[in-house]
């Protein structure tokens, strides 16, 4: 890589992105009573000086208050995999909160049964609570696991994502011990307290770290994505469910971004046998939702237990949880929108993509590698592609994504700030892939120049 070039070619992107965006630019200057400018501080995870900000959303397009159109292959980082506001969800919506009257009534609606029983169909877990995120569900979930296995520790991957989970924030140290993720903000204790981890792909580190005995529960997902896409190798979640058997340690999957791999997500597509499932972003159509599903037999052991309070302050849900309004949600988005059609859809489209991207690697013969999970791709640059999340976190290059995400965007195009994923939804085209792979193979010429 020419580093004098990509910082020039940097440096006029991030120049062309100011002059585009002045409105975002005085939106920003202007936000004093926002911590960190910005309504949630990870909204400054962005390539230049500033957000833009958004003005409108339908579908797989957005406009800025600039007046600016693009194709969003971001789509709120899984959480509007649905497209913007669906026509069925912005029905239910409307049907529930403005005609029928109503978002929290601490009340059960009929929806969520139903809700509950497709999403038996989808994953195969048979018992299924409501969170407002994804977090949430891991927490509770976590928590759940503890209480019927009797054991303090939490194993998950290193640079795994599982929301702001603090059992989560470990990863590989030197010589393979845990140690606290940089970065971690006011962690109540030290995370190995509470935490195990081990590499994704490395089942005898994860022997090693469930031997000790005191392992409630794994924590992860089918495969890695929040730190670029970590594929599974062969065998991998084989092991894994055979080694959490046989030492008593119970298996959760957060299928919260790996649901792009189809209609179940990686459970259904890979016959996978989780006892827990946590889900969250996409399954309401963009309106806050999560849920989690137990085994039958593990939910009857927890509700026979005289000494949990699962109804009232004993650490497990919250006042807004399966709300009327997010559950009309989830219904509409699970009966209408992302159907086993619309995957089939989205996953030939990120088939489509995935080879533009490949065919401008091997053109400009880059040491990089491209990898996808049914409806989401990503480049990485790195090949092969990483095997583990330490491997993936070192193959991260600020400069050369900013540089891409600058590009792609000044020209019309979104990808996650995170990282370089696009994600299809019902409403993408094939326009708008091939859109992407004509200004990627640009991006690459420039940068060969």
């Amino acid at each position: 890589m020419d580093r004098p070039r990509l910082r020039h070619l940097l440096a006029r992107e991030s120049a062309e992105a100011e002059a585009r965006n002045p409105r975002s630019q005085v939106a920003y200057a202007r936000a004093d009573h926002l911590f960190g400018r910005v309504p949630m501080t990870w909204m400054n995870k962005t390539a230049g000086a500033f957000p833009r900000y958004l003005a409108t959303a339908r579908g797989a397009r957005v406009t800025d208050i600039d007046g600016h159109e693009y194709v969003d292959f971001c789509l709120g980082d899984t959480g509007a995999m649905t497209g913007h506001s669906p026509a069925a969800v912005t029905a239910a919506v409307q049907h529930r909160f403005a005609e029928l009257g109503g978002a929290t009534a601490m009340l059960p609606t009929e929806d969520a049964e139903w809700v509950g029983a497709e999403l038996t169909r989808r994953f195969g877990l048979t018992r299924w609570s409501f969170s407002l995120t994804a977090t949430d569900a891991n927490r509770w979930a976590i928590r759940l696991a503890r209480a019927v296995t009797g054991r303090p520790k939490i194993l998950v991957n290193s640079y795994c994502y599982h929301g702001s989970v603090d059992e989560s924030l470990i990863v590989t140290g030197p010589g393979g011990t845990g140690t606290a993720r940089p970065g971690n903000v006011g962690a109540p204790c030290d995370v190995t307290l509470t935490s195990r981890v081990a590499e994704f792909n490395d089942l005898d580190q994860l022997e090693r770290e469930l031997a000790h005995g005191d392992v409630a529960a794994v924590l992860m997902e089918p495969a890695l994505t929040n730190i670029g896409i970590v594929l599974p190798e062969p065998g991998y979640l084989d092991g894994v469910r055979e080694l959490t058997r046989r030492h008593g340690t119970l298996l959760i999957n957060d299928e919260t971004h790996t649901f792009s791999a189809g209609p179940g997500g990686c459970t259904a597509a890979w016959g996978l046998e989780p006892d827990v499932l946590t889900i969250g972003k996409a399954i309401a159509g963009g309106i806050p939702a999560g849920a989690y599903g137990l085994s039958a037999e593990l939910a009857d052991r927890l509700l026979g237990r005289d000494d949990l309070d699962l109804v009232d302050m004993g650490g497990v849900g919250g006042t807004l949880a399966g709300n009327a309004l997010s559950v009309a949600a989830m219904r509409a988005t699970l009966e209408h929108v992302l159907t086993d059609d619309a995957f089939a859809h989205m996953h030939q489209l990120a088939e489509r993509f995935e080879a533009g991207v490949g065919a401008g690697i091997e053109k400009h013969a880059l040491p990089w590698s491209v990898s996808r999970l049914g409806a989401r791709t990503e480049y990485r640059f790195s090949s092969p592609a990483p095997r583990t999340g330490t491997e993936a976190a070192a193959a991260g290059d600020t400069e050369l994504e900013d540089f891409l995400h600058l590009y792609l965007a000044n020209r019309g195009i979104l990808l996650t700030p995170f990282h370089n994923m696009a994600l299809m939804c019902p409403d993408t085209t094939e326009q708008d892939v091939d859109r992407h792979t004509e200004l990627f193979a640009a991006a690459l010429a420039e940068l060969a120049g």
